[in-house]
């Protein structure tokens, strides 16, 4: 949230803006298990941890993804981060995490108040692994809502934090 000037008094007055959130992370592997059970893994590529917000939408998703597929983090011939995910043919793990939409500005407790519903983050969640699995060929996700254990080498190590 940032503060904007209010024409009345002077006053400020919150202004909310929505970003839906993609921590990525290149790994050499990744997997996810729900009650001792592998439910999504890939031999390497990206494990992105999707946080979504009260205002999101599926809009919003498609904009996340097309940044995801497309952002330059792996290495090219010349050893520089130049080629995207879809570029090297890597894998795509997508967890749902409405941790990553808590504000952490204040206190020594996080706040979930501009974190999705849990019925609207489970749908932009699964419109975004919809949407991913049209746009890439492999593309696996975690369990919205359930208690995972996800395992993963991250390579480099290479994280990001997406918003948009």
């Amino acid at each position: 949230m940032r503060a904007m000037p209010s024409t009345k008094n002077n006053k400020k007055v919150q202004v909310t803006n929505s970003n839906m959130i993609a921590l990525i992370q290149r790994v050499t592997e990744s997997k996810v298990v729900v009650s001792g059970q592998t439910i999504g893994s890939i031999n390497g590529g990206i494990m992105a941890l999707i946080g979504v917000e009260k205002n999101d939408t599926k809009q919003v998703a498609d904009r996340l993804l097309k940044k995801i597929l497309g952002y330059r983090i792996f290495a090219d011939e010349e050893d520089k981060m130049n080629l995207s995910v879809a570029d090297v043919g890597g894998g795509l793990l997508l967890v749902p995490q409405f941790t990553l939409a808590a504000n952490t500005k204040s206190g020594m407790r996080p706040s979930f108040s501009s974190a999705a519903s849990p019925a609207i983050g489970e749908e932009i969640f699964s419109y975004l692994a919809e949407q991913a699995r049209q746009q890439h060929e492999t593309v696996e996700t975690g369990e919205f809502g359930a208690d995972m254990k996800v395992h993963l080498i991250n390579d480099g190590p290479v994280t990001f934090t997406l918003q948009v």
